[in-house]
């Protein structure tokens, strides 16, 4: 249902040509104001790490902020399946998630982004996410053929955080604008 309200809101914009005039933070910010379930691909699980370097971890800190604002979070690891991290169980991959994903965000090497792009389109996720310092045009393509929205080198906290809250991101250093 709620992919259906987001493709027929994002079709009846473009309909109109409004979607070209829209800016990427007008598009985050409707993005984020209707996804509800966002699989993480790359949380890290405490098992590879001692336990207090866990919470330094961004895959780590980002989710549980996406949590506290009420997004259903899946983290998605193959090296750490069954798992658990901040409540919720690591699957494998993201065909093992049993409910609909409206974003796919990635703590991933940019070179695993198309392979991760493909399965996001199987999926059928709205959205794919890629962090900082991630970007691929292959993926970009992969994706967009398919009107998955796609968003590259932001952090989803961060835009979060300036979209809705109104603070800046913090690190200044990683501000874009």
């Amino acid at each position: 249902m709620q992919k259906r309200v987001f493709q027929l809101s994002w079709k009846k914009e473009n309909q109109i040509g409004r979607i070209n005039k829209m800016s990427d933070d007008e598009l985050i910010k409707k993005t984020l104001e209707s996804a509800k379930t966002i699989a993480m691909v790359g949380v890290s699980s405490v098992k590879k790490e001692v336990s207090t370097n866990i919470r330094r971890r961004p895959s780590t800190i980002v989710m549980k902020y996406m949590q506290e604002f009420g997004y259903k979070v899946i983290p998605v690891n193959p090296f750490s399946v069954g798992e658990k991290v901040h409540g919720e169980t690591i699957v494998g991959k993201l065909s093992d998630i049993k409910i609909p994903i409206d974003i796919v965000d990635i703590f991933r090497p940019s070179k695993e982004a198309p392979k991760i792009a493909k399965e996001s389109v199987e999926i059928g996720a709205k959205v794919f996410w890629l962090q900082y310092g991630i970007q691929s045009d292959e993926a970009k393509k992969i994706v967009e053929s398919k009107k998955i929205f796609y968003v590259s080198n932001k952090c989803i906290k961060q835009e979060y955080q300036k979209l809705f809250l109104k603070v800046s991101p913090v690190f200044p250093a990683l501000k874009t604008n």
